[in-house]
Parts: C-alpha cells; sequence; structure tokens
C-alpha cells in the first residue's frame, strides 16, 4: 500500500472514530491512537487476533461494515518512531498477515520542575524498590482479558483543569527523566476521584514516585491508572462501576503540590487520555 493511500485511509478512519461515541479520537503519533479495518477469514465470521510487537491489540466488531469486520485499536508507546509500522493479524486456518500504517512525528514541550533531592539522587534502598514497583505496574499493564469495555470514550475521573502534560520531556533539579506518561488534572486534596468506566480493580498500592494509586482493568488491554492519592477507598479483585468514587486526590508520592495524575494503556502502551475523554468543558463526569 502507498503511502499516500495509507494516509487517506487513517484519515478516513480517524473521521469515522470522531464521529462513533464509543470510540477514542485517533492520532497516529508516538503516545496516540490508531484505529484500523481487520476483515475475518472469507467466509467465517470468527474473530481474528491482532498484535502490534509483542502485545495482544483489541479488536471490536464493526457494524458499520457487517459480519466479518473488525476494527483494531492500537495504542503507539511514547518510544514509538515515526514512518512505517504494522499489526500482525493472526486469522483461523490462513497464514498471517500483516496490516501496514504510518507514524507521524509528535512534538512534546519541555517541563523543568524542583522536588526533594531524595526524590531524583535514589538510594540504593529506594532504586530497589522503584525497580519492584516498575514491575509491578508492568505488569497490572499488560493484562489482557477477553472482556470487551462497553466504552472507549471515558468519564473524567474528577472534575478540574487538565494539563496538556501527556509526552513532557521532564526534568528534575536538571536531570532527565522519562516522558510524562498521563495527564495531570488540578484539584484540591480530599477531591473524590471516580472510575472512569466499569472494570476490576486490578492493583492499588503506595508507590515510591505514583503514591497512592489504583489501577483498573476495564477489558481487552485497556487499564487506567490514578496516581497520588490521598486515600484509596477500593481493593485489588473489586469490581467498580462507571462513576464509582475509587480514592480521593492528595499529593502523595513525587509531586509538587495536591492533583489527580490520570494516565490511559493500551495493548501495554500509555497514550494520550485526551483522546479518550470529552473535551474540557463538555458534559461532565457522572
Amino acid at each position: 500500500m502507498s503511502r499516500a493511500l495509507t494516509c487517506l485511509l487513517l484519515a478516513a478512519l480517524a473521521a469515522d472514530a470522531a464521529a462513533a461515541p464509543s470510540l477514542p479520537r485517533t492520532r497516529a503519533v508516538p503516545g496516540g491512537v490508531v484505529v484500523l479495518h481487520v476483515t475475518a477469514r472469507p467466509g467465517s465470521s470468527a474473530a481474528p487476533q491482532a498484535w502490534f510487537g509483542d502485545a495482544p491489540v483489541m479488536l471490536l466488531p464493526s457494524g458499520k461494515h457487517g459480519a466479518g469486520e473488525w476494527l483494531a485499536i492500537v495504542g503507539l508507546p511514547l518510544s514509538q518512531q515515526p514512518g512505517p509500522a504494522e499489526i500482525r493479524i493472526e486469522r483461523p486456518g490462513q497464514a498471517s498477515a500483516t496490516l501496514a500504517f504510518v507514524v507521524r512525528a509528535a512534538h512534546y514541550r519541555t517541563q523543568r520542575l524542583r522536588v526533594a533531592p531524595a526524590q531524583v539522587d535514589l538510594s540504593a534502598t529506594d532504586l530497589a524498590r522503584v525497580a519492584a514497583e516498575h514491575e509491578r505496574i508492568h505488569a497490572a499493564v499488560a493484562a489482557f482479558s477477553d472482556t470487551t469495555p462497553a466504552t472507549l470514550r471515558l468519564a473524567a475521573p474528577v472534575n478540574g483543569a487538565r494539563s496538556s502534560s501527556f509526552g513532557l520531556r521532564r526534568f528534575f533539579n536538571g536531570a532527565a527523566r522519562d516522558p510524562h506518561s498521563g495527564m495531570d488534572i488540578a484539584a484540591s486534596t480530599g477531591t473524590p476521584v471516580h472510575a472512569a468506566a466499569a472494570g476490576v480493580i486490578a492493583d492499588t498500592g503506595a508507590y515510591f514516585f505514583n503514591g497512592n494509586t489504583v489501577l483498573i482493568d476495564h477489558g481487552a488491554g485497556l487499564i487506567t491508572m490514578y496516581c497520588h492519592l490521598s486515600k484509596i477507598e477500593v481493593q485489588s479483585g473489586q469490581h467498580v462501576a462507571a462513576g464509582e468514587i475509587i480514592g480521593a486526590v492528595g499529593a502523595t508520592g513525587r509531586v509538587t503540590g495536591p492533583h489527580l495524575h490520570f494516565a490511559v494503556a493500551l495493548n501495554r502502551a500509555f497514550v494520550d487520555p485526551a483522546l479518550f475523554l470529552r473535551p474540557a468543558g463538555g458534559a461532565s463526569r457522572p
């Protein structure tokens, strides 16, 4: 497929996704989301499987194109290089195939913050703790269940001013650190935090950088994460409804003040939460 034809196809899919209330907005850049059409094996309506790298990809039935048509909802990590990319398609009874698309470049801003030195120059004990916590979060984000989310348009977990901080190249006390992988929402300590959609609590904990944290598994590789909470009001394995209170805004972990760090992961990649939320100033959270 030519680059021009691929771009036209992605533009059409983006228009479809923007018009469909249950799908995220598409943005084919590092940290973004692409939606691709996948067909089943000719003469069969059996669901195919899709993979992006070694991560399984969410597939949703596409009612618009009839039986045997699916939409692959693909999350692109911030580390994704611009240029050609592809997902692998596995159809029962057929050899593997690929579906190509193009990732555009994204330009994220730079942020410089001052925090306590002990939160930048970590002791051996803290380094070991952070490494263990990273593996724990990675395990929760890597979950992929057969449950399909009821919607991919999420409700704001708290009402407040949203920063456009996703993807920021961050420097703490002058030292470069990983890009910002979520959205900061301004709110005062104690403000209730609500589940952005129905799901199962995948994990909770008090983390070195993230503070008090809740992760919710919404199914098929869609995970939301809520950080820096002053308190947690749910436990692992608990089913929660959309809008249910899961905790309260705080300033725990590595922060400069109270706020909610809200993150969204899709097929193991943290992606821009703004693509899943109604525009700020629109309908508020239930």
